[in-house]
């Protein structure tokens, strides 16, 4: 408990206010939310998340998935979430450590994996650890000793994945490690929908980017990621037309036909059915809540 709370003090430290911030420490980043928040879309890129104080919520596809500062996450290729901050106070605000994965460096960390490895979905929770506490806290120590940090920070990182491989989510991390796996070939059909949302595409096409039968990839893609490959597109076109009708002032049906959608009404029934009311009354509860 004494090594949470020393995690906790030095987040609440170095971000001092709410928001989600870089540092100077590569791949390293602080949360902090004083107050509970509503569910937000976005986009998680490979990585872990640490809670030293406070709950949150994700939910992948047909996944829920909550960390606290007794579990951990590690989200192993580009997922669209729909994240709340479940438990937060201007005493006890939300603060978290997030981890950025280099792939490259597990794969330096782990030998060469040989014949298909055991299929995981693309994020998981599990119990943390003391010893991962204590790494993740001397890390962002070397915030306050920045001419230590290139020397130690990548040891302290070797560290943190080392006790991520031997941890729970380990076969998650050697998917993530080897680039033949089935979670890699998953990934460069994400990369594919993630650059191509707005374009029509089909099944078939997605299999070849991934290397996989038409069958075979639909059925894996699922596994993964809790969703299928057009529920996958929908939730990123989705997640790009509220940002252009939030920060550009588009219409609902611009950012529908931006975004790939050619039915107005088409648009209107995929943003309820994801975001539980129409585009209009969203967007305007949104600019009533940061205004």
């Amino acid at each position: 408990m004494e090594k949470i709370t020393g995690l906790a003090e030095l987040i609440d430290r170095h971000t001092g206010t709410d928001g989600s911030f870089d540092t100077a420490l590569p791949r390293v980043g602080i949360i902090r939310s004083s107050a509970r928040t509503e569910p937000i879309h976005t986009l998680y890129e490979p990585s872990l998340c640490i809670v030293a104080q406070g709950r949150k919520r994700a939910v992948i596809g047909d996944s829920v998935h909550v960390y606290d500062a007794a579990h951990y996450l590690v989200v192993g290729v580009d997922l669209p979430v729909i994240g709340a901050v479940v438990e937060a106070s201007a005493n006890r605000p939300y603060l978290c450590l997030r981890l950025q994965l280099d792939r490259s460096l597990l794969a330096e960390m782990l030998p060469a994996v040989h014949g298909r490895l055991p299929e995981s979905p693309a994020a998981g929770v599990s119990a943390t650890t003391p010893e991962l506490i204590d790494a993740a806290t001397r890390m962002l120590r070397l915030l306050d000793t920045p001419d230590d940090a290139e020397v130690l920070a990548p040891l302290i990182e070797r560290e943190i994945l080392y006790r991520l491989i031997r941890g729970p989510q380990g076969a998650l991390l050697r998917q993530i490690a080897n680039g033949e796996s089935r979670l890699n070939q998953i990934g460069r059909a994400i990369d594919f929908v993630r650059k191509n949302f707005s374009e029509p595409f089909a099944i078939d096409h997605l299999a070849s980017v991934a290397g996989m039968s038409a069958s075979s990839f639909y059925e894996h893609f699922k596994t993964v990621m809790a969703m299928s490959p057009l529920q996958f597109r929908t939730q990123l076109r989705l997640q790009e037309a509220r940002r252009l009708m939030v920060t550009e002032g588009l219409s609902a049906a611009e950012a529908g036909f931006r975004v790939g959608y050619d039915s107005p009404s088409q648009f209107s029934r995929d943003y309820v059915r994801v975001h539980n009311v129409p585009p209009r009354r969203d967007i305007e509860r949104m600019r009533a809540s940061a205004g």
